[in-house]
């Protein structure tokens, strides 16, 4: 008797030492990282540098995964079901824990259970037009949809931040400009590119290559001041629509439960990368700004953040689709 449980107290120490053995081999294996939009997109972009850091970096590999729908919950689902181990991460955003979650209520997730990890990186957004549009600036672009109601059109990601910058749009303006959902930002510029489509609100991280060869054209920056990069290009404030400042944050955050050690490993490698001179010269390209610091700083943002966007949602009238 006295044998049999000392053998059974043996195995009980074994299995619960299991955890955090694993936890200091990881990562052993490959890491799911889930994108809630298509390709080519703003938080695609972002996630994929950081894939590529981690990648080096850890010594696995970082598998990107696209999972786009209803406005980014069907990723938000995912993360919350997989285990809390490390190896299914997501990439964060405000339609993830804002306006994904208010457009669609039974969406099955709450994303105030994600365990923040890393705050990646915010990029301002910019407004812009197919390039044989006869408006150049965002005051003749007001004047234009008021004299013709329902002529114009912005083409959208479906439920992300540029669909409510959209809907806020019309509203502060007071404008009928119809608003076009697709699926993902790439989509909209193949169209815009084409003539499809007349306007648009995308992150410079995904514009500045266009604007710059002119296949684009931007009207306006979200911001309180001129963007270095884009010196020409007026404000939303100087276009005539006050207090209009936006932009897109990214950040990686784990299943609800994941053990700290492993939050802490991704956190540091994560920061690492955010200060290497690769990533700082990719971050400017993209006109981007860096974001380091501590889960809880993530945390801490998140908290501010969230509320302005599930606001932004309520106001816009946006429905899902």
């Amino acid at each position: 008797m006295r044998r049999a449980v000392a053998l059974a107290a043996i195995a009980a120490c074994l299995l619960t030492s299991l955890p955090a053995h694993a936890q200091d081999r990881y990562p052993s294996r490959p890491i799911k990282l889930l994108v809630p939009f298509p390709a080519g997109g703003p938080v695609d972009v972002m996630g994929r540098l950081v894939a590529q850091h981690l990648s080096t970096t850890l010594g696995q590999q970082m598998i990107v995964e696209n999972r786009p729908g209803a406005g980014s919950t069907i990723a938000g689902k995912a993360i919350t079901m997989a285990e809390p181990d490390g190896y299914t991460l997501l990439v964060g955003s405000a339609a993830t824990y804002a306006i994904g979650p208010t457009l669609y209520p039974n969406a099955g997730y709450d994303p105030n259970t994600f365990t923040p990890i890393a705050f990646v990186s915010s990029v301002p957004y910019v407004m812009i037009a197919r390039p044989q549009a006869a408006q150049r600036t965002v005051g003749e672009l007001i004047a234009y949809a008021k004299a013709n109601p329902g002529k114009l059109n912005f083409g959208i990601p479906n439920g992300a931040p540029p669909h409510m910058l959209a809907a806020w749009f019309r509203n502060l303006t007071a404008t009928d400009i119809v608003i076009v959902p697709y699926r993902g930002a790439s989509l909209v510029l193949t169209d815009m590119i084409g003539g499809q489509v007349d306007l648009g609100f995308e992150t410079t991280s995904v514009t500045f290559a266009h604007v710059r060869e002119g296949k684009v054209r931007a009207l306006g920056v979200a911001t309180t001041s001129r963007l270095p990069e884009l010196p020409d290009v007026p404000t939303m404030i100087e276009g005539g629509v006050p207090e209009f400042v936006a932009s897109s944050w990214t950040g990686i955050v784990a299943p609800p439960g994941t053990p700290r050690a492993i939050v802490n490993k991704l956190n540091a490698e994560i920061n690492v990368g955010l200060k290497s001179p690769l990533l700082q010269d990719r971050f400017k390209q993209l006109g981007a700004i860096a974001s380091p610091g501590t889960p809880e700083d993530f945390a801490a943002f998140i908290a501010k953040e969230q509320p302005k966007w599930v606001n932004m949602v309520k106001l816009s009238g946006v429905q899902p689709e």
